[in-house]
């Protein structure tokens, strides 16, 4: 059985104090709940660490070496806690940020220009795409995660907490001069007929895809396979298919044209995701704030 640090306190007071009855005062517990501790604290070690003196309670040798031992425990704790606590509230201490990659060209720029100069948290950023469901995974490795979602998917678990940036539309595609681009919003009917360029399976955009098809009753001809959205609209603009890309965080192209899509829920959830222990740090506190200012600019 391990060595409690209240146990350890309990047989320092005890050694200075005298007694039973003193150390519960001094504590403000019961002497019933000392004598538990001290009993829960014998059984962790090898020798006897109390006995009896009359009606007292002392130390034995055993117990004062173990009592002199719980000084030094007790100041390497509290330099422990003031370390901790400095770097808690130390401004410039460096967040790690992933995000995927469309969120990634909006914000790591955004954020980058912004946290400059003295005081502010130095920031180490990683594109991460992965499927939906890996993203909490990923906040073991990183302080702040960008994620995204669409409505009818499941919710984030509840092991890592969200803060919400957008909720984007997803937008068709088309280059220009394409026949489609005359209409003012297209459905899945329009489109069910049109090469696609989709990103992989298992990706989030992906079920968008599916959901088009399902509202088509028909499967559209995936021709090309790419989960880049740059790429993507370097592709649509060379006549390669039509795609689905995001309003706000996918840089104009000017030979590509975006018409909304009518029929499908087509908006997708972008949010940070992060261990709550993190957001203790003033430093991702710091980060946090600056990621909801610049989603407020991509709004706008």
């Amino acid at each position: 059985m391990p060595m409690d640090e209240r146990q350890l306190r309990i047989l320092r007071e005890l050694g200075e104090l005298g007694s039973v009855s003193a150390v519960a005062e001094a504590l403000l517990v019961t002497p019933s709940a000392i004598s538990q501790q001290l009993r829960l604290l014998q059984r962790a070690a090898a020798v006897p660490l109390t006995e009896r003196s009359g009606r007292r309670l002392v130390l034995t040798p055993a117990g004062q070496a173990l009592a002199d031992a719980a000084v030094e425990v007790e100041a390497a704790l509290a330099r422990a806690r003031q370390t901790v606590e400095e770097f808690l509230a130390e401004p410039t201490g460096t967040v790690t940020l992933a995000a995927f990659h469309s969120a990634g060209l909006m914000f790591f720029p955004a954020l980058l220009r912004a946290l400059t100069g003295p005081g502010a948290p130095r920031l180490s950023v990683a594109d991460e795409d992965v499927a939906q469901e890996h993203f909490p995974k990923l906040t073991r490795a990183y302080d702040l995660v960008l994620a995204h979602r669409f409505d009818h998917a499941p919710p984030w678990p509840r092991t890592v907490a969200v803060t919400p940036l957008l909720h984007e539309p997803l937008d068709i595609a088309l280059p220009t001069g394409h026949p489609l681009t005359a209409k003012a919003r297209l459905r899945p009917d329009d489109v069910a007929g049109e090469p696609w360029v989709t990103v992989h399976d298992g990706f989030p955009v992906f079920a968008l895809f599916e959901a088009i098809a399902t509202a088509a009753g028909r499967s559209p001809e995936r021709v090309h396979r790419v989960n880049e959205f740059t790429v993507v609209a370097e592709i649509v603009a060379a006549g390669g298919g039509i795609a689905l890309l995001p309003r706000w965080t996918t840089r104009p192209h000017p030979d590509v044209v975006l018409r909304p899509l009518a029929g499908v829920r087509a908006r997708r959830h972008i949010d940070v995701l992060y261990r709550p222990e993190q957001a203790a740090r003033h430093a991702v506190r710091t980060v946090l704030a600056e990621l909801e200012r610049a989603a407020e600019r991509i709004r706008r």
